[in-house]
C-alpha cells in the first residue's frame, strides 16, 4: 500500500514536471522579444562607464533585478488570484514610463540645453578628479537602470502569469520562478561579456599567433560600434515594448493597427513583409508621441513646482 501510494506520488511529480517544462517553453516564445530588449537596454546602461566600473555596475543592476523579482513573482500570483484587474493599467502605467524614458533620452541626445547634456559634462569632470567617488556618482544610472528593469520585468512576469494561466498555483510558482531566474542570469551574463568584448580583443592582440591578432584587433574595433548600436535599438525597444504596452491596453488602437497590418498584407509582393512590421512601427510611434506627451506634463509640472517653491 505504501509503496503504490509512493509510485503514485512521483507519478504526479513527473506529470507536473512535464506540465511545467510545456508552460516554460510557451512562456519563453512568448517572452522571447521583450528578453531582447530587456538586453539591448541594459547593454545601453553601461555606455559610457568606465572600464573598471563597467563589472560592478552590471552586477549593481543584477542584484537590483534579482530584488525586482523577489518583489513581482508574490505581487502577480496576488494579483492574479484576488485583483486580476489590476494587471492591465498596472502595465500602461509601466509602458508610459518606458516611452518616457525614451523621449528623455531623445531629448538628452538632440537638444544641448538638456539635463542629458549637463550630466554629460559633470560625468567629463568628475572622471576627471581622481577624489570622487565613482560609486556613489554611479548610484543615480544604476537606480534608473533597476527601474527600467522592474517595468520589462513586470511585462515578462505578466506574459509568462498569462501563459501558466491554466496550471495549478505550485505550477504556476515553479514556471514564474524559474523565468525570473533564467531572465536575470542570461540577461545580465550576455550583458556582462558585452561590455568586456574590447578587454577580449585586446587581450587576443597581445597574442603571437597573427590570426589572434587580427580577431582580437576586429573585436576591438567592433565593440565601441557594437555597443553604440545597441544604446540605439536600448532606446527604440523603450518605444516599442512602451509603445506596444499602451496600445495593447487600448482597444481601439490595437483593433485600428490590426486593421492596418491586414489591410498591407494584402498588398502584392512585399504585403507579408509589411503586416509583420506595420505593428511594430506603429508601436514605436505611439510610444514616441505617448512618451513625448509625458515629458512635457512632467517638465510642466517640474517648472510649476519651482515657481511655487520660489515664491
Amino acid at each position: 500500500m505504501a509503496g503504490s501510494s509512493f509510485f503514485a506520488l512521483l507519478d504526479d511529480i513527473a506529470t507536473m514536471l512535464d506540465d511545467v517544462s510545456i508552460m516554460t517553453k510557451v512562456a519563453l516564445k512568448k517572452t522571447a522579444g521583450v528578453l531582447g530588449d530587456d538586453l539591448a537596454l541594459n547593454a545601453q546602461q553601461v555606455t559610457g562607464v568606465p572600464v573598471n566600473r563597467e563589472l560592478p555596475v552590471v552586477w549593481a543592476v543584477a542584484k537590483g533585478s534579482l530584488i525586482n523579482k523577489l518583489i513581482l513573482v508574490p505581487s502577480a500570483l496576488a494579483i492574479s488570484a484576488f485583483a486580476p484587474w489590476l494587471v492591465t493599467p498596472l502595465l500602461m502605467v509601466g509602458g508610459a514610463y518606458l516611452c518616457f524614458e525614451g523621449a528623455e533620452k531623445l531629448a538628452h541626445r538632440f537638444l544641448p540645453d538638456s539635463n542629458g547634456h549637463h550630466a554629460h559634462a559633470e560625468r567629463a569632470e568628475a572622471l576627471k578628479d581622481p577624489k570622487v567617488d565613482m560609486v556613489a556618482f554611479e548610484k543615480d544610472k544604476i537606480k534608473g537602470a533597476v527601474r527600467t528593469d522592474f517595468i520589462l520585468s513586470a511585462e515578462i512576469i505578466a506574459i509568462t502569469l498569462g501563459a501558466v494561466a491554466t496550471g495549478t498555483f505550485t505550477e504556476q510558482v515553479v514556471v514564474l520562478s524559474g523565468i525570473a531566474l533564467l531572465m536575470t542570469v542570461g540577461v545580465y551574463g550576455l550583458v556582462a561579456g558585452i561590455v568586456k568584448l574590447d578587454d577580449l580583443g585586446l587581450y587576443l592582440t597581445q597574442k603571437t599567433s597573427a590570426a589572434a591578432k587580427a580577431i582580437g584587433a576586429g573585436i576591438v574595433r567592433a565593440a565601441p560600434v557594437l555597443m553604440k548600436t545597441l544604446s540605439i535599438v536600448g532606446t527604440a525597444a523603450m518605444f516599442m515594448v512602451g509603445g506596444s504596452i499602451l496600445t495593447h491596453g487600448i482597444p481601439v488602437v490595437a483593433h485600428t493597427i490590426e486593421g492596418w497590418a491586414a489591410a498591407a498584407g494584402t498588398i502584392g509582393g512585399v504585403g507579408g513583409i509589411l503586416q509583420a512590421i506595420l505593428p511594430t512601427v506603429c508601436n514605436a510611434l505611439f510610444g514616441i508621441v505617448a512618451g513625448g506627451l509625458v515629458m512635457v506634463v512632467v517638465e510642466g509640472v517640474k517648472k510649476l513646482f519651482k515657481k511655487n517653491k520660489a515664491a
